[in-house]
């Protein structure tokens, strides 16, 4: 995506009237365990609302959805001596194919925003626990056994 798709999609994000199960906002980074649950509540939650991807965009308030930029960068956090994106990709599963970019929106607001793909074929775990998000909080999918099991049926009915 150039930096104008990515400027137009946080731009359609944040007409939304709430965060969902699909999307997330966040002002500034907590911690890599939080995105890491994050990335399943919205692989998961992408897939039972029937959309591509999900979306967690850092730099947008919560509450107005008012972007107003973050220090986060995506690309170049560390947890430990190891990137981000990969500490994270190797601890879901299924492995998913997300996205992570960084742009300026104007030249005071930078954003760090996350692509990712809906699950097919059973929930994403990360750190061997699934999740979901409930309102604007991550949930262990567990507790949810009815959303678990329609994501179990959306698995795609491929031949052979």
């Amino acid at each position: 995506m150039n930096v104008k798709q990515l400027k137009d999609l946080v731009n359609e994000l944040v007409k939304h009237p709430n965060e969902s199960e699909w999307v997330e906002f966040k002002h500034n980074f907590h911690s890599p365990e939080e995105i890491g649950e994050t990335i399943s509540a919205l692989s998961n939650g992408a897939c039972l609302h029937n959309q591509s991807y999900g979306y967690l965009i850092f730099g947008i308030d919560d509450k107005t959805h008012k972007i107003i930029g973050t220090n986060f960068k995506a690309k170049t956090c560390k947890k430990g001596n190891e990137e981000l994106e990969l500490w994270l990709t190797n601890r879901l599963n299924p492995r998913i194919d997300f996205t992570s970019y960084e742009f300026d929106y104007d030249e005071k607001v930078h954003i760090s925003l996350y692509v990712v793909p809906a699950t097919h074929n059973r929930p994403v775990e990360f750190l061997h626990k699934p999740y979901i998000r409930i309102n604007s909080n991550n949930k262990n999918l567990g507790e949810y056994p009815e959303k678990e099991g329609n994501i179990w049926r959306k698995a795609p009915n491929k031949p052979f």
